[in-house]
Formats: structure tokens, C-alpha cells, sequence
């Protein structure tokens, strides 16, 4: 080996007791899962800018502490990603392949609509979230399924919310 050559170490090899197979399915679950909560997040923010009719306020301040909660999900997800192995996404086209949530680009939308489909959307995300929770169990990797148990428990608590503000009152 010349002077100019070094010893090329993969610069991803985090070191894990995972193995590979783990890594592999584990990444690619919480990676669908980061895009879809970058999705929700992106909407919830859409329509808390676009919030109008009479309890405007409530529920643009509802929005606004959802989309806050929802992004504080994004860095431990990704990083946990990172934590035992894998990689995570790198840009908006690799949220775009990977998200299950779909994005909604109306010109205008009722509150109560909005409203029902971020409720519809938090309890699609909560499902994906049980199932990437099983794969993590089967695996062993207790610290995923630790986080993922906090994140549910948030996301079905956002479902609830919207639940709530969307209920008929007869």
C-alpha cells in the first residue's frame, strides 16, 4: 500500500449486534415510516395555513402543536435508522417513493375535512407503526420498539384529538 493509500473502511459501518437481515428489515420499515410522518407533517402544516371557518383559532393552534409533535418524530427516527446499521433518506424524491400517505393539494378544503383526514391519516400511520413495532419484536431491537411505543401512544392521541373536533354534536 502506497503513502497516498489508506485502509477504505465502509464510512456507514455502524457497529450493532444486529444482523444484517435485521438491519436490512428494520431500515426499511422505519424509512417507509419517516417518509409518511415527513408527509403528515408537510399536510398538517398545509392545512393549519390554510385553516378558515368560525373556530379557526382552535383549530389552527391544534394544527400547529400536531405538526410540532409530528417533526420531533423525524431526527430520532432517522437516527435510529443510523443507530443500528442502515441508512436513511436523502431527499424529497426518496419521501416521495417510499410514503404511504397521500399528499392533499386542493385549492380549498373545509376545516371539518381537514380535520377528518389528518384524523384518517394518524390512524393509518398508527397501523404501520404496530406492524414496523412486530418487526422490531422479532428481531429483538427493544430500543425500536421502546420509541415506537411513545410514538404511537402520540399518534393515536393526535387521532383522538381529531376525533373530538370533528365528532357531530346532535
Amino acid at each position: 500500500m502506497s503513502t497516498n493509500q489508506k485502509s477504505v473502511r465502509p464510512p456507514l459501518a455502524t457497529p450493532t449486534d444486529l444482523g444484517s437481515n435485521a438491519i436490512k428489515d428494520i431500515s426499511g420499515a422505519l424509512n417507509a415510516l419517516l417518509a409518511d410522518v415527513f408527509t403528515l407533517y408537510v399536510k398538517t402544516k398545509n392545512f393549519h395555513w390554510h385553516m378558515s371557518g368560525p373556530h379557526f383559532r382552535d383549530y389552527h393552534l391544534l394544527l400547529d402543536e400536531q405538526s410540532e409533535q409530528i417533526f420531533a418524530m423525524t431526527d430520532d427516527m432517522a437516527e435510529r435508522v443510523r443507530k443500528i446499521g442502515g441508512t436513511t433518506i436523502r431527499s424529497v424524491g426518496h419521501i416521495e417513493r417510499l410514503k404511504r400517505i397521500e399528499d392533499h393539494d386542493a385549492d380549498y378544503v373545509t376545516a371539518e375535512d381537514m380535520l377528518a383526514e389528518l384524523r384518517d391519516d394518524n390512524k393509518q400511520l398508527t397501523a404501520a407503526m404496530r406492524e414496523t413495532h412486530d418487526l422490531c419484536d422479532e428481531h429483538g431491537d427493544v430500543a425500536t420498539t421502546s420509541l415506537l411505543e411513545n410514538w404511537i401512544d402520540q399518534t393515536e392521541r393526535r387521532t383522538w384529538f381529531l376525533f373530538e373536533a370533528t365528532r357531530n354534536r346532535g
